[in-house]
């Protein structure tokens, strides 16, 4: 049976320098580590016949199967997170053979450095914004009316009420989106690093809910109870739109150092 090399993390070298104990991999492999010059590729010896390109690309469309090997890909990456700086590697990232993971640690060394000065000290955390279409019309309404119809008679003001209540219905998703840009600009103010990401697809999490926003952004330790505080205080701020924080995760969003497995 020949093993191919799958890919979990890179980290530094000093972070790796005990033993990696009972860790265990995506096939159930002890997990092991690939020097170069400072740098430690986190990484198991996995059957072809199992992980290799073909294989892969069938195993992929099985969603069990996806969702135990992510969760086994995610517990390694995240036990190397406890230990220091490390950058996550995507899923599915197999290489020939130990040659070849040295190979890219020499190749991106300097991607690898700069993504883990970015991660370092700070944890990856999510926020994800749902919005209730008829409380966000009501805010709205309200507001339009309020400034429309102050200081009129009662008729007058019943008739910028519904106007207003009109228009908001007409512009619910503009006025969403505009919600969503302040609420994202102001967690990056907070943070190190912001990105936006495609919404979640509701097959996948079975959850129908309207999402506006969803954010994922990179946070200094020491300042997470402040960065939850500021989410907490989004949340009053916008009627209409409900926040939900997630994590602490590993630094996925902010890897950006792959490249296609050889």
């Amino acid at each position: 049976m020949t093993d191919g090399v799958w890919l979990y993390a890179v980290t530094t070298a000093e972070s790796v320098a005990e033993e990696l104990g009972q860790i265990t991999g995506v096939a159930g492999e002890p997990v092991r580590t690939v020097f170069s010059d400072g740098l430690a590729a986190v990484v198991g010896s996995v059957p072809l016949e199992v992980f290799g390109e073909e294989p892969l690309r069938r195993n992929l469309e099985d969603l069990d199967w996806l969702e135990a090997t992510a969760r086994a890909h995610d517990a390694v990456v995240s036990a190397m997170v406890r230990r220091g700086p490390a950058v996550p590697l995507r899923l599915a990232t197999v290489f020939l053979d130990d040659d070849r993971v040295r190979d890219l640690l020499d190749e991106r060394r300097a991607d690898f450095d700069s993504a883990l000065t970015l991660v370092s000290g700070r944890t990856e955390w999510g926020v994800k914004a749902y919005g209730d279409r008829a409380a966000l019309v009501a805010a709205v309404a309200e507001a339009a009316s309020r400034d429309e119809g102050s200081g009129k008679g009662r008729g007058t003001a019943y008739l910028a009420r519904r106007r207003a209540q009109l228009s908001a219905q007409e512009t619910v998703e503009r006025d969403a989106a505009v919600r969503a840009d302040e609420i994202h600009a102001r967690l990056v103010r907070h943070a190190a690093a912001g990105r936006r990401q495609p919404a979640t697809d509701p097959a996948l999490t079975g959850r129908r809910e309207w999402m506006v926003l969803n954010g994922t952004y990179l946070v200094d330790d020491d300042r997470a109870d402040d960065f939850a505080a500021m989410v907490d205080e989004l949340g009053k701020e916008f009627p209409g739109i409900r926040l939900e924080l997630t994590g602490p995760w590993p630094p996925y969003s902010f890897a950006g150092v792959e490249r296609e497995p050889a």
